[in-house]
């Protein structure tokens, strides 16, 4: 075999630097680096993490003349942690604090630096205290149910919630840890039943004893049987059992109950010591688990303070209880409100996790579906196809899919139809997915979303087009069915503007326009569509009928709102355009603007294919009217708009909180623009000020 040939040999041109490097630094302040720009630029520097140094590497913190941090047995070791022969009060500082430190991993920390600062669950099985023991087991279980409800309902972002464990196994986490896996070594039923003996052993001790330790010993109690209760609920909730729905009621019912009675005894544990970092003078060490973060910049943790973190308990109870409702929801219209709802009252991430859970998990008995986003388009339930056929039916009523008349189209036309209701379970089910994500993630994958609804109005054109030809019939049933969803999705993300302060003051009036003027015209249209759709195909079947019943307009309340909502912001149209003519409206300066380029920027997302997206040039010419009206015709306009609003809302015989604070900003808006346009300071270049604290959408126009 012949050998291989010998490499050619390098030769090197070393250039000694060492003196011109001595001669160069003495330019150089101290703390001053020369680098090359080349391979070292504004973004290296910007994402380095400078070593050693304790604003930027968070390792440094435990080397800063605090006392070393010290773990579960070293503690119990130098008597700072007791295992056994606790008071009652020590035990109920140690659970509130944890509920603390649970509160504030719910709210985007790290779980190393929020629960498992407490050394008690570093070896839960170490302890002898049977109440403690049982409660830290629990804890354990409690946190791998939690985070297996957010797992599986994949609406969470880095901002809301840290799924990482940083080596502590929960039982779903393979991967060898600093703690025992008590998720594996306890079961759910073993788990449940240490809480319920320890919960029976308290209240017998509460009514062996005095006043004093009763009211410490039924305080105790009270938690146990809470993290039990609780435990139990979120069980039922993650595995949503077909049967488990009263049963869940009742639990969460149990814990508004005893949520109440911990908050009413804060005060009988053991308290945190005055600005102290710990919360909770025994069995918490702060910094334990500062070796197991990432090198990256230092992030403060500040643990709730008890009697917030308490309250957020009683408002998550309050929400997942809300939450269940879903699973009664009959139709898909139905709880797509539901969920936009939910959403508006800005959920914490658990609650909005769990009311995915129950309506897009498995139900063999209710109309719930297993919808998770690792699941293939392909693989796909047929149940959600069954949701959006009954969600058209009820909407439009189209004839392919009612009765005889669905009998009478051909084979490759129903076809279409079921090919076409399959495409619409991604878009549909991602839509009630993004209604679960915070609503700053939502307003992003809203524009997003509005791209497979382009893709699906073409596919409905054809499928109308095909059954209209077929059938001898003419209704865009399938297309007003998407072109309803479609608009509701563009309001919603112009309006998420509003309520994120996205938007600057002088450019609200072309956003209120295109409301005003376009998308609500589009979305009255496509209600009263439908309803002349549906009454159609309703009639056809009642023609034989002698007697005829009264016309019921389902969608009248929904019209009504839509209606209330034009006016509103038709109101604030014409009050921003007549503000701009008086000069009350800050403009930015014309060298560094254009209005086009921004007025491009804030519709780009909703160009589809209808409603057809309204250019710069197009707004300008429908609007130039306006431009030559006094301002005092335009705030008497305005009046108008805003009294209609109120009229409309005072129909509603059953008002609602909605409709209360839109009354609210309706009437002040209606008075404020009534004195404008009676002079009311009519010389001054003040400009108003718009509070959205009555309502997230429309603001009240103060006068300053």
């Amino acid at each position: 075999m012949d050998s291989m040939p010998a490499a050619p040999e390098v030769i090197y041109n070393w250039v000694d630097i060492t003196s011109d490097f001595f001669k160069y630094i003495q330019d150089l302040q101290l703390g001053e680096l020369l680098h090359d720009g080349h391979l070292f630029g504004l973004f290296e520097a910007m994402s380095a993490i400078e070593m050693m140094d304790p604003k930027m590497d968070t390792g440094m913190l435990c080397n800063r003349g605090n006392p070393k941090p010290i773990n579960f047995q070293q503690a119990v070791a130098c008597g700072k942690l007791k295992i056994d022969n606790l008071e009652p009060s020590e035990i109920i500082g140690i659970i509130d604090a944890t509920m603390a430190c649970i509160v504030s991993w719910l709210e985007g920390h790290s779980l190393a630096q929020t629960v498992f600062t407490n050394l008690y669950l570093h070896q839960p099985h170490s302890i002898i205290n049977k109440t403690l023991k049982a409660y830290c087991i629990a804890v354990y279980k409690l946190l791998d149910c939690i985070k297996d409800c957010i797992n599986k309902a994949q609406v969470f972002e880095e901002e809301d919630f840290l799924p990482m464990g940083y080596g502590y196994r929960l039982g779903s986490n393979p991967t060898m840890g600093n703690a025992y896996d008590v998720s594996l070594e306890v079961s759910e039923q073993k788990c449940t039943a240490m809480l319920k003996e320890q919960e029976e052993e308290l209240n017998k001790k509460a009514r062996s004893n005095d006043d004093e330790a009763n009211d410490l010993w039924a305080a105790l109690a009270a938690r146990i049987r809470f993290t039990r209760m609780f435990y139990q609920a979120l069980l039922k909730i993650t595995k949503k059992d077909s049967q488990s729905g009263a049963d869940c009621v009742t639990l969460l019912n149990g814990c508004s109950e005893m949520i109440k009675v911990i908050i009413k005894t804060v005060g009988k544990g053991t308290q945190p010591a005055e600005n102290s970092d710990t919360p909770n003078p025994m069995g918490f060490e702060p910094m334990v688990n500062q070796r197991l973060l990432p090198p990256t910049f230092p992030r403060y943790t500040r643990i709730k303070p008890r009697a917030e973190a308490l309250q957020y308990f009683e408002e998550l109870v309050t929400r997942l209880r809300h939450a269940w409702k879903i699973t009664s929801c009959t139709n898909f219209h139905t709880a797509l409100d539901f969920f936009m709802e939910f959403s508006r009252q800005r959920a914490c991430i658990l609650s909005r996790s769990a009311l995915q859970l129950l309506y897009l998990s498995p139900s063999p008995a209710s109309t719930s579906i297993s919808l998770g986003s690792n699941v293939p388009p392909g693989q796909r339930p047929h149940a959600f196809v069954e949701i959006l056929r009954e969600s058209v039916k009820t909407f439009v009523n189209p004839p392919a899919l009612s009765g005889k008349t669905a009998s009478g189209v051909n084979p490759p036309a129903r076809e279409l139809v079921e090919n076409f209701l399959s495409r619409c379970v991604r878009p549909f089910t991602v839509l009630v997915q993004v209604c679960g994500h915070n609503r700053a993630r939502q307003r992003d994958k809203l524009a997003l979303l509005l791209d497979e609804f382009a893709a699906l109005q073409e596919e409905a054109d054809n499928v109308d087009a095909l059954i209209g030809t077929a059938a001898e019939l003419v209704p865009r049933c399938f297309s007003t069915w998407i072109l309803y969803h479609v608009v509701r999705v563009m309001i919603a993300y112009l309006l998420s503007g509003l309520e994120l302060e996205l938007y600057s003051v002088h450019e609200y009036h072309y956003i209120f326009w295109y409301l005003y003027d376009f998308l609500y015209r589009w979305l009255l249209s496509a209600l009263g569509q439908a309803e002349t759709l549906a009454g159609d195909v309703r009639r056809d079947k009642k023609a034989t009928n002698r007697k005829q019943k009264k016309k019921v307009r389902p969608y009248a309340r929904e019209r009504l709102m839509c209606q209330v909502m034009q006016n509103m912001c038709g109101g604030y149209y014409k009050a921003l355009v007549a503000f701009k003519l008086q000069g009350k409206i800050r403009q930015p300066q014309s060298e560094f603007d254009n209005e086009s380029v921004r007025y491009k920027h804030r519709f780009a997302p909703l160009s589809v294919l209808s409603p057809p997206q309204v250019h710069y040039h197009e707004f300008c010419e429908m609007t130039q009217n306006l431009q030559f009206e006094k301002p005092v015709f335009l705030y008497l306009e305005g009046c108008k708009h805003f009294q209609e609003a109120r009229t409309l809302l005072e129909t509603i015989t059953i008002p609602d909180q909605e409709v209360n604070n839109l009354l609210k900003v309706a009437k002040t808006n209606f008075v404020v623009l009534k004195l404008l346009a009676g002079g009311h300071k009519k010389n001054s270049s003040t400009p108003p000020e718009f509070d959205f604290s009555a309502h997230r959408h429309f603001p009240i126009i103060k006068l300053v």
